[in-house]
């Protein structure tokens, strides 16, 4: 009976301790991005003004009832164009790492389950792609396909493959051998359903952690792409763009770069702590799968 009591005691004691690890940034990061996303998705249903519009006469406004983050230099509001550039830098941060964790990912969990040849020829071939300097081939690419949101996705896309297989092939080597992996084999399992319903499931924890880390990597990237004007190409607006244009008004309305900076400091740093919380949470060390 004491024993009962004892291990009741501790796995009610459990809840408490994972509780204590999600701290108060973590819900400050989950409260930032939702507004972020949610601001993202209604822009055209809040009462804004178009991004696009110019205004000559109210260049650099200041802040006011009509513009509350007033107009850069050409006239346009600065909170509409920082509410529609933090659509573009979702779209980019959100589908370039899925392209990376799809591909990489199953790549990864082939090499690592197979082994052999076909493990050195995948990792052969993420190698030969790291040792390209990853900005200076996005530039590249970037400006020989030409400026577009689908061609900056899918480059970015395609840079994230390495990083995500190497994750997936620690996490499948890791499981490979345990016990699980071990009975389905002997049961006759074919190697379809144990990658898929044995490893899948438990390789998708790290993945989707470090998939929170991508975006968070991935928006800064899109950002300095389109400081350096090969992003998405004009009129449409990015936090990157924002802030190489608001880089021309530094002495006389700083703000034009700091406000679109500051956004997006704010939703990498709250990407960084959603995918390290997700991180320490989701570790095999740390628990059962």
């Amino acid at each position: 009976m004491a024993t009962l009591e004892l291990s009741l005691d501790e796995s009610s004691a459990a809840p408490p301790r994972r509780k204590r690890r999600v701290g108060t940034l973590f819900w400050f990061a989950v409260g930032w991005t939702v507004v972020v996303f949610a601001v993202a998705i209604l822009a055209d249903l809040l009462p804004l003004p178009s991004p696009t519009d110019m205004d000559m006469l109210e260049r650099r406004g200041p802040f006011s009832a009509e513009h509350w983050l007033g107009t850069d230099g050409l006239g346009r509001d600065e909170l509409s164009r920082l509410i529609y550039g933090a659509r573009i830098s979702l779209i980019v941060g959100l589908c370039a790492p899925m392209i990376g964790v799809t591909i990489g990912g199953a790549l990864g969990m082939l090499a690592g389950y197979f082994r052999g040849r076909f493990e050195s020829i995948v990792v052969g071939g993420m190698d030969v792609l790291l040792a390209f300097p990853p900005l200076i081939l996005a530039l590249a690419v970037t400006a020989y396909l030409g400026q577009s949101i689908f061609n900056l996705t899918c480059i970015l896309g395609v840079l994230g493959i390495p990083a995500f297989m190497r994750v997936a092939r620690a996490a499948t080597l890791t499981l490979a051998r345990r016990e699980f992996v071990i009975a389905a084999q002997a049961l006759g399992a074919t190697h379809t359903r144990i990658l898929l319903r044995e490893l899948l499931p438990n390789v998708l924890l790290p993945l989707l952690a470090f998939f929170l880390l991508g975006v968070a990597v991935t928006i800064v990237v899109e950002g300095s792409l389109s400081f350096l004007g090969l992003g998405v190409p004009p009129p449409i607006s990015s936090w990157g763009s924002m802030i190489g244009e608001g880089r021309e008004s530094l002495d006389v309305a700083p703000r034009l770069a700091f406000i679109p900076a500051a956004a997006m400091f704010l939703t990498v740093l709250a990407f960084n702590l959603i995918g390290d919380t997700m991180r320490a949470l989701t570790d095999p060390r740390q628990g059962a799968l």
